[in-house]
């Protein structure tokens, strides 16, 4: 994809305008670099080795493992990172679709680790999966593919692990995929947490303009309300009214900076290249064309319904792209063993953009329950 690689350089450029790196921590590089080119691919070079350092995972128990596996018949990427093996250990179902959070999860869960064993997945279609397999997979890209993908990554994590469940957490796209890989195996799992919940994707783009359009009028933004006007509520004729749509909800969910930051963070990421950022960039593509026409035309009563296990959902006060309204409704809507919606400060992606408030209520509300499963299960062990 020409378009993609163009662009990608061009943003690596600006980028490197952004980034500090002081006279003091390049004083020790001897070998200066003379053209340009060379200059960019030092600097990488130099970012990627300081972020090995500065996000490592020290601690003698710790764990911190990046790898292919077979899974689904294909070579899939994961990392598994944690302060302390004996932690539970949290799966993450990335968006977009096809938006693999590992090029710059190394960062944005680094603070995540001291409680859980964060697992990262490059998703069939997405990051390195993609990039290990090419573009030909990409008729294989279905939810009931990826679903038994997730399932069986479940059950290799139990194993190598020696665990007996883990902690589901799907963000947008991965909260679909997440419902469905529940459903289907509740009992590897102590809990599924949905963010970013997708609710009712057939009214999902109308309610979010509806609320983008009283948010902007609530704050006198003339200029959004001129532009949300004349494109005018969904769905739309083309991709106008869509971009139109996003653009305000990244800007009302003070998104942008984060969005552009994981690009900065991608391409200084440790043992990362620019091709890997480009096979990054490439899945978000590959993924969506294959998905989005069939996860758009999910009904309500696909996603909700009965579960077999505790679902949490925790949604940011304001999200424009999965409605915090829709994501409440979904909530009171289902039948679990218990439930429970909490609403945090942010947006679409407040799980990455307010991340302390996020994990603490991982910690208060999750964790309790992992550890009632486990103290039932050691004395179902003791009695027997």
């Amino acid at each position: 994809m020409k378009e993609i690689s163009t662009v990608l350089l061009l943003l690596v450029l600006c980028t490197l305008l952004t980034m500090s790196i002081t006279a003091q921590e390049r004083r020790g590089q001897t070998d200066q670099p003379k053209s340009d080119i060379d200059k960019v691919g030092a600097t990488l070079e130099f970012l990627r080795q300081r972020n090995a350092q500065q996000y490592a995972v020290t601690n003698p128990n710790g764990i911190d493992e990046a790898k292919y596996i077979t899974i689904g018949g294909i070579e899939q990427w994961i990392t598994i990172r944690g302060e302390d093996r004996n932690n539970p250990v949290l799966l993450f179902l990335h968006g977009g679709p096809g938006d693999a959070t590992n090029p710059w999860g190394y960062a944005g869960f680094r603070s995540w680790l001291r409680d859980f064993t964060v697992v990262q997945w490059d998703q069939r279609g997405a990051g390195r999966t993609l990039g290990k397999n090419g573009p030909s997979i990409a008729e294989t890209i279905t939810i009931d593919r990826m679903s038994r993908d997730g399932i069986e990554l479940t059950e290799y994590l139990c194993k190598s692990l020696k665990k007996d469940r883990v902690i589901l957490v799907g963000h947008s796209w991965g909260s679909i995929l997440g419902i469905f890989m529940a459903k289907a195996r509740p009992e590897l799992f102590y809990a599924f947490v949905g963010t970013g919940q997708v609710a009712n994707p057939l009214t999902s783009y109308t309610i979010a303009y509806q609320d983008l359009v009283r948010k902007a009028k609530s704050v006198g933004d003339q200029t959004a309300v001129s532009e949300l006007t004349q494109v005018g509520p969904p769905p739309y004729r083309d991709g106008k009214g869509y971009a139109v749509q996003r653009k305000w909800a990244n800007q009302f969910e003070h998104a942008d900076i984060f969005l552009w930051s994981t690009l900065g963070l991608a391409m200084s990421a440790p043992g990362y290249t620019l091709r890997d950022t480009n096979d990054w960039l490439e899945g978000q593509g590959v993924s969506a064309d294959r998905l989005v026409p069939v996860t758009s035309k999910l009904k309500p009563e696909e996603l909700a319904g009965s579960f077999r296990l505790p679902v949490f959902v925790i949604q940011g006060a304001e999200d424009f792209t999965t409605p915090t309204s829709l994501a409440r409704t979904f909530v009171k809507s289902i039948q679990a063993p218990r439930k429970t919606f909490v609403q945090i400060e942010g947006g679409h992606f407040a799980v990455f953009m307010n991340p302390d408030a996020f994990v603490q209520v991982l910690i208060s509300r999750v964790l309790p329950l992992v550890h009632a499963v486990k103290a039932n299960h050691s004395r179902k062990k003791k009695a027997a």
